[in-house]
């Protein structure tokens, strides 16, 4: 009766985990004291400026700049994509309403099915406005792209 007991509660225990690549990706704490790696507006016209119009800012942690450096990631690189609204006045660009910031993880244990990357967006920048409602699969669709690069669009500048 008592290993009987044991296994239910192992059973238990094991299918209340979650599944493996079920996990959110975490939203970024202090990503802008991270390496930042270039930025860029896209205007009007753009193809991608249906959603992305505006201005934007890339961040890598430490283990992503590695990656940006050598073409290959390791687990726990994360880059942070920050847009804002890009505001013209007096004939200068500037930071306007954050629109959203864009987070890529790489653990390919987790993220399997989209290149080892895991895909979020957060809606102006709020930890719990989860954009994301396909599993970063749309996300991994357009950076399909950059395979060659493992899926990472951004390049350090020399």
């Amino acid at each position: 009766m008592k290993i009987h007991t044991m296994l239910v509660g192992l059973l238990v225990a094991f299918t209340a985990a979650p599944a493996l690549g079920s996990e959110p990706v975490p939203y970024p704490q202090d990503y802008r004291e991270w390496y930042h790696v270039k930025s860029m507006v896209i205007s009007p016209g753009h193809p991608l400026a249906q959603p992305f119009a505006g201005l934007h800012h890339i961040y890598a942690n430490g283990a992503a700049r590695e990656g940006l450096k050598s073409g290959r990631f390791p687990t726990g690189a994360v880059l942070v994509f920050d847009l804002l609204e890009a505001v013209q006045a007096e004939h200068a660009i500037e930071e306007g309403k954050r629109k959203l910031i864009g987070v890529m993880v790489k653990d390919p244990q987790r993220y399997e099915a989209t290149g080892g990357w895991g895909f979020e967006g957060f809606g102006e920048g709020q930890a719990n406005l989860r954009l994301t409602k396909d599993g970063g699969r749309s996300c991994f669709q357009c950076h399909r792209q950059a395979r060659d690069r493992d899926y990472v669009f951004s390049r350090l500048r020399d």
